[in-house]
């Protein structure tokens, strides 16, 4: 297994090395003013995670092929781009339309379609490396849809997964309550998210559609924003969250979640 944060230390160095902006969270994201924006630092360990495969991938000779499903405007494509294995890595992308994405010209493929729809036009066991970060939780069955991130992966091959979590029972709590209250004040605006998970239900989602094997979870903020977000311009509140998210990441606001597809990489 490649060590997950080998190189965050590097992240200084790595950025000025390829021009980043200050001004811009982790000096590639223009959407976040804070430095080390907590909300955005999901896409930097999850770059850096793919850096360090596609180290790994090169020493063997090989290129890392890397599928981003719910790419959006391409956040994920920002992050990965400033790594220093990037030129190794071949990315793909897939989501419900193609508008406005960032740097359309490195995708190799654009896959567009809904992921609870399967994606029959991506081939099975084709990626080393799938991620979807933040789209689980918009989906109203996950059935298919966690099946086909299973699918598209080669055996041996890694899924990087995100999603918004709550401490129980406020999963419980959300799913009942809220079309409850939705009722009672006649809200007409759909909402956005149709999941609520605890890390451990989002877990048993997991194993309930797919064959991959847990590698590890990390929780990435317990608190963000509001009066501490001046902290996150400093880089030892990033890196105190990180750790903490280590240690205790079900009481975070959000995890990632590290799993492998059982088999050997060909």
């Amino acid at each position: 297994m490649v060590a997950m944060m080998s190189q965050a230390d590097a992240l200084a160095i790595e950025n000025a090395e390829v021009g980043a902006k200050p001004s811009h969270a982790f000096g590639v994201d223009p959407w976040r003013r804070e430095r080390y924006s907590l909300r955005q630092s999901r896409y930097e360990a999850l770059a850096q995670d793919v850096s360090d495969l596609a180290a790994a991938a090169a020493r063997s000779g090989k290129r890392l092929n890397v599928l981003d499903v719910g790419c959006s405007s391409g956040v994920s494509l920002r992050y990965l781009e400033a790594k220093p294995y990037f030129l190794n890595m071949t990315i793909s992308g897939a989501d419900l339309e193609e508008k406005r994405v960032y740097r359309r010209d490195l995708y190799r493929d654009f896959f567009i379609g809904d992921l609870m729809g399967g994606y029959p036009q991506i081939p099975s066991d084709l990626y080393d490396v799938v991620i979807c970060e933040q789209v689980l939780e918009h989906l109203s069955d996950l059935s298919v849809a966690i099946a086909t991130l299973d699918r598209v992966l080669r055996p041996g091959g890694w899924l990087i997964i995100g999603v918004p979590i709550f401490a129980p029972p406020f999963p419980t709590l959300r799913r009942h309550l809220v079309p409850v209250l939705d009722r009672i004040t006649r809200r007409k605006r759909p909402r956005g998210h149709l999941q609520a998970f605890s890390m451990m239900s989002f877990l048993r989602e997991m194993e309930r559609y797919s064959t991959l094997k847990l590698v590890k979870v990390r929780g990435l903020r317990i608190i963000s924003g509001g009066i501490l977000r001046p902290l996150e311009n400093y880089c030892w509140w990033w890196k105190f969250n990180r750790w903490l998210g280590e240690k205790v990441p079900a009481l975070c606001i959000e995890i990632q979640a590290i799993m492998e597809k059982p088999g050997d990489a060909a």
